[in-house]
């Protein structure tokens, strides 16, 4: 293999190019987990072989000594469970079993960080083609990540560890942009990530949740924006996640361990239902809780709410067919008593009256609504619809709500709009520093938003009108003399080209 190290955007393309071997065969909803299966495979593969080599040049053919150290290793390949394998025995008739039974061992080997990650995944099913057609597809795919550009030793990327994590969240978002409305449920835009981690401002030793992670890339986003006290990135924290899609869930898995944040406990369940972050006999308590949940999300389990052992709705049953307010309170709940809660909703949330109207005014009223924030529309994948970002803060002291209208600073995509990172900084700053801005931000005191029967609709509090400039009279009636007079003289022309022409 080559001991150049290619670039950041030269790996993001090899494996974009990689996709070829499935483009027309079946959908990228569904070749996506293959795609990202087999890198992660191709990961683990060069990081044991890189050990392995280090210790070969430190220990010699001390090979039981070697075998002892690698098993101490953040996990361990079996014997012919690495990619190396798969290479030499692409051209085998039964490739695609043999590449199902290393992937069983593997996670038979690291039960305890992959149980269960490839358990949906089969790369000798019929979704890959009858066997020839198969085995074609699995030997190009075997020799699209055998390129140099996807050598992903350790040794060759010193001082830059973070290559692959952005590699994965790359092809995630790839992914996300041609999946339709199927985009939104697993990946949430990495600017918008970057702007609710900032926002909620994770410290050192916190303890951090996304009750609906996805493929885990807003959580992550929000682990790396972990600070010390001098404001410092740190690696002091603790990561949690629920996902209840099997895939996803796998994919967050694979998304954390890539991120070196192999010790997440991500769980694979419906965190309205059969919430799994359990102490005793109480939901686990965090001191960040974020979350991008499905947006008014029908059958989210109403049915089951009122008999909640949690009692998560004590403040009121949200309505039927919209379950945001679910996934608000169940966040709310776990946050820990000097915890914040950043998520995610659309505009309705904001303003839709009966159920969610008395929910929204007991937690007004309890003084836990820090920010309402207005984003750009077209920002998220499979939607164009605006969204907005709510702020709880159970430290809360202020009596006041700050109120955002963020929804005019965005930079206009082809396919989706995108925040530039001054709008994030403007936004994070006018947050931070609760001020008050000129048709962008209000605080509005608790009076204010009684007022209005607790409607948090943004522009009940930023007035973002503009008066269009006076009309000048005199010189619009000159232009339609002017007009009206040219006119005429086209009329004067076309007749006597008319009468030329004898009609």
């Amino acid at each position: 293999m080559t001991t150049k190290r290619p670039t950041q955007s030269q790996i993001n393309n090899a494996l974009w190019n990689a996709c070829d071997t499935f483009r027309g065969a079946f959908d990228s909803s569904e070749y996506k987990n293959y795609i990202l299966v087999f890198m992660f495979l191709k990961y683990l593969s060069d990081v044991w072989k890189d050990h392995y080599n280090k210790l070969k040049e430190q220990y010699g053919e001390n090979e039981e000594l070697i075998q002892r150290k690698l098993k101490r290793e953040r996990f361990v390949l079996p014997e012919n469970c690495h990619f190396d394998y798969i290479y030499a025995h692409r051209n085998d008739a039964d490739i695609g079993e043999k590449i199902d039974k290393i992937f069983a061992k593997i996670e038979e080997r690291n039960i305890e960080k992959l149980d269960g990650v490839f358990r949906n995944i089969s790369f000798n099913s019929d979704k890959l083609g009858q066997t020839k057609d198969r085995n074609r597809r699995l030997k190009n795919l075997i020799s699209d990540f055998a390129k140099p550009e996807l050598d992903f030793r350790p040794s060759l990327w010193e001082g830059k560890e973070d290559i692959l994590g952005e590699a994965y969240m790359y092809l995630l978002e790839k992914f996300a942009s041609g999946a339709g409305k199927k985009g939104g449920e697993f990946f949430t835009p990495s600017e918008v990530s970057t702007l609710l981690a900032k926002l909620v401002a994770p410290k050192e030793g916190d303890r951090l949740l996304d009750p609906t992670c996805g493929s885990g890339s807003l959580l992550i986003k929000v682990a790396e924006e972990t600070k010390d006290k001098e404001g410092n990135p740190t690696h002091n924290f603790a990561i949690y996640g629920q996902e209840s899609n099997g895939d996803t869930w796998a994919l967050s898995k694979m998304n954390c361990f890539l991120h070196s944040m192999d010790g997440a406990q991500i769980e694979w369940c419906d965190t309205i239902n059969n919430p799994k972050l359990i102490e005793g006999d109480a939901l686990m308590k965090f001191d960040i809780v974020v979350a991008n949940p499905p947006f008014s999300l029908d059958k989210w389990g109403h049915e089951n709410a009122e008999a909640d052992r949690f009692k998560r709705f004590w403040r009121g049953l949200p309505p039927k067919s919209k379950g945001d307010y679910a996934f608000i309170l169940h966040m709310i709940e776990t946050t820990a008593p000097k915890g914040r809660v950043g998520v995610i909703v659309p505009h309705g949330v904001l303003f839709r009256g009966s159920a969610e109207q008395k929910i929204r005014q007991k937690l007004i009223e309890e003084n836990l609504l820090e920010a309402v924030i207005g984003l750009p529309t077209n920002l998220f994948y499979g939607t164009g619809i605006p969204a907005a970002i709510l702020i709880f803060n159970k430290a809360k002291t202020s009596k006041e709500t700050l109120f955002i209208d963020a929804s005019k600073d965005y930079q206009d995509g082809k396919k989706q709009n995108l925040l530039r990172k001054q709008d994030i900084d403007k936004i994070v700053d006018t947050y931070s520093n609760k001020k008050e801005i000129e048709k962008y931000s209000h605080l509005a005191t608790l009076e204010e938003i009684a007022a209005n029967d607790f409607n948090l609709n943004i522009p009940r509090y930023v007035d973002t009108f503009e008066e269009e400039e006076p009309v000048d009279i005199e010189a619009v009636q000159k232009t339609i003399e002017k007009l009206e007079a040219e006119l005429v003289d086209v009329r004067t022309e076309m007749k006597q080209h008319l009468k030329e022409l004898g009609y």
